[in-house]
C-alpha cells in the first residue's frame, strides 16, 4: 500500500493544464455535441450503478457506517432516476424552443438553441459522495459537455471507486477524475473552466468564487445553512414527529445540507413535542442508538470534535432532554434533542450538520418567522400546520432555497423541482431539466431574409423616420399608421 502511494503521480498545476487542454482538444472534436453520444454516456452510468450496486453500498459504508436502505435509496436510486429522466427527455431538451418576434424585426423567425458550456468542474461533497458528484454530471452530460470531476477526500473508499468505475464505464477522452485534497484542488482552480459546481461549506466556496472570478467563470454553489422546523400545535403529532426524524436522522444521521437544523415551537407545546420524539426515536433506534445499525457515524475525529464542542458549550450542556451520549472510538453520537437553547449560542449559529437537534421557543407561532428571517437565507425550511393562512405566510415570508409544508427533505426528490440556494446557502440550481439549463448556453438566434427592408433605419434621419421607428417599437398598427399618414403629409 505504501509503494502505491509513493508511485502515484503528484498532480500539480501543470497536471491540471495538461488535463483541461485535453479535453478542451476532445470537446473541439464535437463529439460530445452529438444526442448520440450524450446518451451513450448515461445509458453506460445506468448500467454502472446497476452493475456495481453492492460496491458502492460497501464503499458508502467503508467512508460513513451508511445503512444499506440509505444508500440503495437516497444515492443509488435517485441517481437512477436522474439518469432516466434525461435519457427520455433529452431529445426534447436539446431542440431549439421557439420565441416570439416582434413588428421591430418583421419579417422574421426566432429561436433559442441551447449549446454546450464547454468543460466543467465538479467539485462533490463527502456525505452523499455518490449522488452530489454524478447527479450533476447527469445534467452535465445532457448538455453536451466535457466534465472534471473533484471527490471529496474526506470519503476516500468512495472517492476512489468513482475513478475507477468512471474510467471503466465512461468516455475517458472527455470525462475525467481527479482525486486528492486541497493541492490537488488548488490546481484545478488555477485553470480556466466554463462553469463551476461546488458542493460543501461556505468557508471553500469563497475559495472557489475568488478562483472562478480571475476568469470570469459562471459558478453554482450548493451550500448549507440552518434549516428551520416550525411546529404548530393543530397537527398529527406523530406522523409529524417521524417525518422530522427522518429528515434528520435518517439522512445520513444529520450530515445533510437540507437536514433540518432546529426547531421552532410554543413553549406550551414543547414537552408534547418532545415526548413524542422521545418515543419514536426509541421505537426507530432502540434504547442504545450507539448499538443501532440504521445510524451512520460521524464522518471523522474533526467533525466529531467539532459537535462535541457544541454540546460541551456551558449554555448549552444543561438543555439535553434526550441523548448525548458520545462513542469517540467509533465516532459515534445518539440523536440529541435540546429544550429552550440560547439564541446566542454557538449550535444555533453554526450549521450543525450532525445529529443535534436544539428546539427554540417563542410565544406564538407567527413569531416563527421573525426568528428564521433574523438570520441568513436557509437551503430548505419546513413547517407542520393545517392552518392554511400560516402556510401562506410562510410561503410569502420565508425566503429560502426550498419549501416543504408537513414533511422535510422530500423536494429533493422531485426532479421537477430546482435544488439549490439562495444567498449565504448558495446560488444557481439544478435536478432534471434545471441540470441541463445549469450546464448550457441559450444562445439567442434571429432568423431574417432579404425583402421588405426597413429604409427608415438609415441616415439621414428625419422628424418622420423618429416617429414611425417609435411607433413600431410600441408595436401600435394604429400608431405605424398615424406615422404613416404625417409623414405623408409632411
Amino acid at each position: 500500500m505504501t509503494s502505491e502511494v509513493e508511485n502515484k503521480p503528484v498532480f500539480c498545476t501543470e497536471s491540471a493544464k495538461e488535463l483541461v487542454k485535453e479535453l478542451r482538444a476532445s470537446f473541439a472534436t464535437g463529439k460530445t455535441k452529438s444526442y448520440e453520444w450524450r446518451l451513450t454516456q448515461l445509458n453506460a452510468m445506468v448500467k454502472m450503478m446497476e452493475e456495481k450496486e453492492p460496491q458502492i453500498v460497501a464503499a458508502l459504508h467503508d467512508d460513513l457506517s451508511k445503512p444499506e436502505l440509505e444508500s440503495s435509496i437516497y444515492e443509488i436510486a435517485m441517481l437512477k432516476n436522474s439518469f432516466r429522466l434525461a435519457v427520455k427527455n433529452m431529445k426534447h431538451w436539446m431542440m431549439p424552443e421557439k420565441a416570439k418576434t416582434s413588428l421591430v424585426t418583421f419579417p422574421s423567425s426566432a429561436e433559442i438553441v441551447s449549446e454546450p458550456l464547454g468543460v466543467l468542474l465538479v467539485i462533490s461533497a463527502w456525505n452523499y459522495p455518490f449522488l452530489l458528484s454524478l447527479d450533476p454530471i447527469v445534467g452535465a452530460i445532457a448538455a453536451g459537455n466535457a466534465i472534471v470531476l473533484k471527490p471529496s477526500e474526506i470519503a476516500p473508499a468512495t472517492s476512489l471507486l468513482l475513478a475507477r468505475l468512471v474510467a471503466e464505464y465512461l468516455d475517458s477522452s472527455c470525462i475525467k477524475v481527479v482525486e486528492g485534497a486541497v493541492p490537488e484542488t488548488a490546481a484545478l482552480l488555477e485553470q480556466k473552466w466554463d462553469k463551476i459546481l461546488y458542493t460543501g461549506n461556505g468557508r471553500v466556496a469563497r475559495i472557489v468564487m475568488a478562483a472562478a472570478a480571475k476568469h470570469l467563470t459562471p459558478v453554482v454553489m450548493e451550500l448549507g445553512g440552518k434549516c428551520p422546523v416550525i411546529v404548530d400545535s393543530d397537527i398529527n403529532l406523530q406522523v409529524a414527529t417521524r417525518r422530522i426524524i427522518a429528515g434528520k436522522w435518517g439522512c445520513n444521521n444529520g450530515q445533510a445540507c437540507i437536514s433540518p437544523d432546529y426547531i421552532i415551537t410554543m413553549k406550551d407545546y414543547a414537552q408534547k413535542l418532545i415526548d413524542s420524539f422521545k418515543c419514536e426515536l426509541e421505537r426507530f433506534y432502540g434504547k442504545d442508538p450507539l448499538e443501532s445499525k440504521d445510524l451512520s457515524r460521524i464522518v471523522n475525529s474533526n467533525h466529531f470534535a467539532r459537535l462535541s464542542k457544541l454540546l460541551d458549550e456551558d449554555k448549552v450542556s444543561s438543555k439535553i432532554v434526550h441523548g448525548g451520549e458520545r462513542d469517540k472510538e467509533n465516532l459515534k453520537i445518539t440523536p440529541t434533542i435540546l429544550l429552550d437553547v440560547p439564541r446566542d449560542s454557538l449550535i444555533m449559529n453554526e450549521e450543525i450538520f450532525g445529529p443535534l437537534l436544539p428546539v427554540f421557543l417563542v410565544d406564538k407561532v407567527e413569531d416563527s418567522f421573525d426568528v428564521i428571517n433574523s438570520g441568513t437565507k436557509p437551503l430548505a425550511a419546513y413547517l407542520f400546520t393545517n392552518k392554511k393562512k400560516l402556510k401562506e405566510k410562510f410561503v410569502a415570508t420565508v425566503s429560502a432555497g426550498g419549501l416543504v409544508i408537513n414533511d422535510t427533505t422530500v423536494h429533493l426528490a422531485e426532479p421537477t423541482l430546482p435544488f439549490g440556494g439562495v444567498g449565504d446557502s448558495g446560488m444557481g440550481a439544478y435536478h432534471g431539466k434545471f441540470s441541463f439549463d445549469a450546464f448550457s448556453h441559450k444562445k439567442a438566434v434571429l432568423y431574417r431574409g432579404f425583402a421588405c427592408d426597413a429604409f427608415v433605419r438609415y441616415p439621414p434621419y428625419t422628424r418622420g423616420k423618429l416617429g414611425l421607428l417609435r411607433a413600431l417599437f410600441d408595436g401600435s398598427i394604429l400608431g405605424i399608421i398615424r406615422a404613416l399618414l404625417g409623414w405623408s403629409k409632411a
